[in-house]
């Protein structure tokens, strides 16, 4: 049997739908199982160890050849969009099954209903729900999920090689290190400020005498680049350094993330390191790591979560976040 899962298109999201993926190779184990996903996400699923195969067509056109050239007996499709059904469609899957959003139910043999619980509970149990439905439909029951965690590894050589980076950088091997990821890319809102960032990276550096690197993708470096320039003991900053499996294999290296809510808190809980996640404007109950490795800190103000990207009033979500409340939580956790 030949399984295509189509996956999502960002990190965070990638992350969470890896328990299902792990669900949905236990129900086919003798399967062979082609993710069809971004370019920047080979490298990392790959070390999940769920596929035999990773393909990253990008034109639309491409994207049906592909789907085409691999001849699919059932396809998955995580993502909501139209375009992600249509290419299935039309790439020949003999069965697809995706959830009914964006008026594609025709696009699919098999619709599923959104659940009515989406947004009160975690988007892993969403990507679950939507394999358990192929459980049924195959099997006739629905078992349970073996772990709701999503777990990636990271080689002896990337550590390695992650640990000669920060020694290149100046790190002290001896400190403790903290990593900082003050961006997000999709979102404006959800970005704790660049000074409070930087308060928090001074007073690790000056009261607990910690190594403080900044991570992130390209994207995210002129955020990083305020941060640095606003701290009196400039942190190291690392952001758009590597790829994906290089940000995790630093994530993987240092004892402690402090994140917006953005793809590294959803990576760095995955490949083992604590995780301290600031939420503002979403939803914590759906978005939150799903790991015990990973902690919330918010205001708990009453306009979130409001899920806009630009806050229309005073940004209040983030701006009651002190760097009081987030320099004692990581005091905490670097104690454990």
């Amino acid at each position: 049997m030949k399984i295509l899962v189509r996956g999502t298109n960002w990190i965070g999201d990638a992350v969470m739908t890896l328990p299902a993926i792990a669900k949905l190779r236990r129900l086919f184990p003798d399967a062979r199982l082609t993710l069809h996903t971004r370019d920047w996400a080979r490298g990392i699923l790959n070390q999940s160890g769920l596929f035999d195969e990773i393909i990253t067509p990008t034109s639309f056109p491409d994207q049906i050849g592909a789907i085409r050239k691999g001849n699919f007996d059932l396809a998955v499709i995580f993502p909501n969009s139209f375009s992600s059904a249509l290419v299935v469609r039309l790439g020949g899957a003999k069965r697809s099954f995706g959830y009914a959003a964006e008026r594609r139910s025709m696009l699919l043999t098999d619709p599923v209903t959104t659940p009515e619980w989406k947004d009160s509970r975690h988007e892993v149990y969403y990507y679950l729900e939507l394999v358990a439905a192929i459980e049924k439909s195959f099997f006739g029951k629905v078992t349970e999920a073996e772990t709701l965690e999503p777990k990636l590894s990271i080689t002896d050589e990337q550590r390695r090689n992650a640990i000669e980076i920060l020694r290149e950088s100046g790190i002290d091997p001896t400190l403790k290190t903290v990593a900082i990821a003050g961006g997000s890319t999709n979102s404006r809102a959800k970005r704790w400020l660049p000074e409070s960032f930087a308060a928090l990276a001074d007073r690790l550096r000056s009261e607990m005498n910690v190594n403080v690197i900044l991570l992130g993708s390209k994207d995210d470096e002129e955020i990083s680049k305020r941060v640095a320039d606003l701290a009196t003991h400039r942190p190291v900053d690392l952001t758009g350094m590597t790829d994906i499996v290089g940000a995790a294999a630093l994530l993987a290296s240092v004892d402690v993330l402090v994140s917006n809510d953005m793809g590294l808190a959803h990576l760095a809980p995955a490949v083992g390191t604590k995780t301290l996640v600031i939420f503002g404007p979403t939803n914590a109950v759906t978005t939150r790591p799903m790991s015990t490795r990973a902690e919330i800190i918010s205001a708990n103000v009453e306009c979130a979560p409001c899920m806009l990207r630009d806050c229309p009033i005073d940004h209040r979500c983030m701006t009651r976040v002190t760097v009081d409340d987030v320099y004692n939580r990581v005091a905490k956790v670097l104690s454990e």
